[in-house]
């Protein structure tokens, strides 16, 4: 049996690996298990009035720019995507389609959790169908409606979770650990503390050369009272300045407290 590594190091899967065994052509077609997203992190968390997605951007080269990581869907929704951006576009293209259906036929917002469900069954199709493969990406969906704010992991097995606070893609585990250790925080946080919270829990996913940055970055924000807004570029610096000033504030008290 003849084994072929392919580096995946475009569309965020930069140095994820996917293993085609020519003796094995249809396990690898269906198994979802190798389409796991492992693009650059993203992380989504929610107050009592606000739901907030923070993404890390990439290059693909030093000659191109960052990509986005955030796409609008509607004036109350937005999602933030780990993994192939082409099967993103698709999805999102899918999820603006019944946003728009859904306010031309009953003239109202499409709820969240609707929008979510039709996501996952468009996802289930091809796990199921001989010669096709699963999406090959995960998403953050964050929205809000008559129900208040929500955060939903969707994934490539088509499985979707409403969540308190999430992080998906590249080394997000110390993320989910920094969002679990202030998860009672959240409920009650003003929108920019909020936005903190994810820019600290994102940095987390940083290698330790890497710095977070206002051009690998981006914010999203949707709330009561408050269509969707999406931050990115110099519009994230004033969100960043005060995380980076933080730890500046912080390395000094460590550095008083040893002298």
């Amino acid at each position: 049996m003849i084994t072929k590594l392919i580096d995946v190091d475009n569309d965020y899967n930069k140095g994820h690996q996917l293993v085609l065994s020519h003796g094995f052509r249809n396990q690898y077609d269906n198994d979802v298990t190798v389409w796991s997203p492992q693009g650059s992190a993203t992380v989504g968390l929610k107050s009592k009035t606000h739901a907030v997605i923070v993404a890390l951007k990439r290059a693909a080269s030093e000659l191109s720019a960052h990509q986005k990581k955030i796409l609008p869907i509607d004036d109350h929704v937005a999602v933030s995507i780990a993994g192939l951006t082409a099967d993103a576009r698709l999805l999102s293209k899918f999820m603006r389609s019944e946003c728009r259906l859904s306010k031309y036929v009953y003239d109202r917002q499409l709820p969240v959790s609707r929008l979510v469900s039709a996501v996952g069954d468009k996802m289930q199709i091809p796990t199921q169908r001989y010669g096709r493969r699963p999406y090959g990406v995960g998403l953050l969906v964050a929205g809000y409606d008559d129900m208040g704010p929500h955060i939903y992991q969707t994934c490539p097995s088509a499985n979707y979770f409403d969540c308190k606070a999430m992080a998906i893609g590249a080394r997000s585990q110390s993320a989910r650990t920094y969002l679990e250790r202030h998860l009672d925080e959240f409920p009650d946080c003003e929108p920019e503390e909020l936005i903190k919270h994810g820019l600290r829990a994102l940095r987390e996913t940083l290698p330790n050369e890497q710095e977070l940055t206002t051009k690998n970055c981006s914010v999203g924000v949707v709330g009561k009272g408050q269509d969707l807004v999406i931050y990115s570029d110099e519009a994230v610096a004033p969100y960043a300045d005060d995380v980076a000033m933080e730890d500046e504030s912080e390395v000094y008290f460590v550095a008083s407290n040893q002298c």
